[in-house]
């Protein structure tokens, strides 16, 4: 059984993601795996060279399936396992080019999802205990949206509005064009009352005039841990959403008398790749 589900927004992109990648990668073919003798077989080893969360599966299969499916993967791990350094991910066995030609594709979907996870599993961490949770932004890697958004799922974190598309987010500029706040927010809810409502205020004069419209959410843009303490005992039962470069340092300064979200781009902008190293250890000719 799968530690984490594969949500369906993501499952719909991963065969595009990945021939993509391909395609950017081999071009109009790899000159140098034919070196090898196309009847080749051998197996490989993918370890990590560093601590981090395990995310990718999935994007690594679809690379050498689409390459020819004649390379078969043994996981040792899941999506959302927590690996140290030295950690095996997996085995591969098959056609030697195949291997050969699929590595860097593969590595590249592993070493992104999996620092992206990593840097969520952090939030999550310093999350834990306290009334908070973790979401996500579209600060993300053009083309790899849900492949991230998955890969903060992974890491013990949630999910924003995936794009444009699925929830209002009314910020300062959507404010000024709207003519202020309750304009905006009843301009959304008349053009589609089904759609969640969620609008950024940058001060407590601005988080009154929206109260009374009754948004589903209320983001409070880099507010002071203060001014976080006045919004929450005015608010009511209006969600809030605590924004602006917050980092996982930061969850320990905000006040925990209620249920706040904290969203974050650095879970998806801020991540390094992990060191990932895939080494042959069986040749057959």
């Amino acid at each position: 059984m799968r530690k984490i589900q594969l949500p369906e927004y993501v499952t719909a992109d991963i065969t595009t993601q990945v021939t993509a990648a391909l395609k950017e990668d081999i071009g109009s073919g790899d000159i140098t795996a034919l070196l090898i003798d196309e009847s080749a077989r051998a197996s490989a080893t993918i370890i990590s060279r560093e601590a981090a969360t395990m995310c990718g599966m999935d994007w690594a299969d679809e690379v050498f399936r689409q390459i020819g499916g004649d390379v078969t993967i043994e996981w040792l791990v899941q999506d959302g396992e927590r690996l140290s350094a030295g950690d095996t991910l997996c085995h591969l066995h098959g056609n030697s080019r195949q291997i050969l030609t699929g590595e860097r594709c593969a590595l590249n979907f592993l070493q992104t999802l999996m620092a992206t996870a990593t840097a969520a599993q952090q939030f999550s961490d310093a999350a834990h205990g306290k009334n908070i949770s973790i979401l996500d932004t579209r600060k993300t890697l053009p083309g790899l949206r849900t492949a991230q958004k998955y890969a903060v799922l992974c890491g013990g974190c949630f999910n924003h509005r995936i794009g444009l598309y699925d929830a209002f987010l009314i910020k300062e500029n959507h404010i000024a064009a709207c003519g202020g706040i309750v304009n905006a927010i009843r301009k959304a809810r008349d053009l589609a009352a089904e759609k969640k409502i969620i609008i950024e205020v940058e001060s407590l004069e601005e988080l009154q005039q929206a109260l009374p419209e009754k948004p589903d959410q209320i983001m409070l843009d880099n507010f002071s841990a203060e001014m976080l303490r006045d919004a929450m005992s005015i608010a009511g039962d209006c969600q809030l959403e605590v924004s602006g470069n917050k980092t996982f340092a930061d969850i320990g300064e905000i006040p925990d008398t209620r249920h706040l979200f904290m969203s974050s781009g650095a879970l998806t902008k801020h991540c390094q790749a992990i060191d990932l190293s895939l080494r042959l250890t069986e040749q057959q000719q």
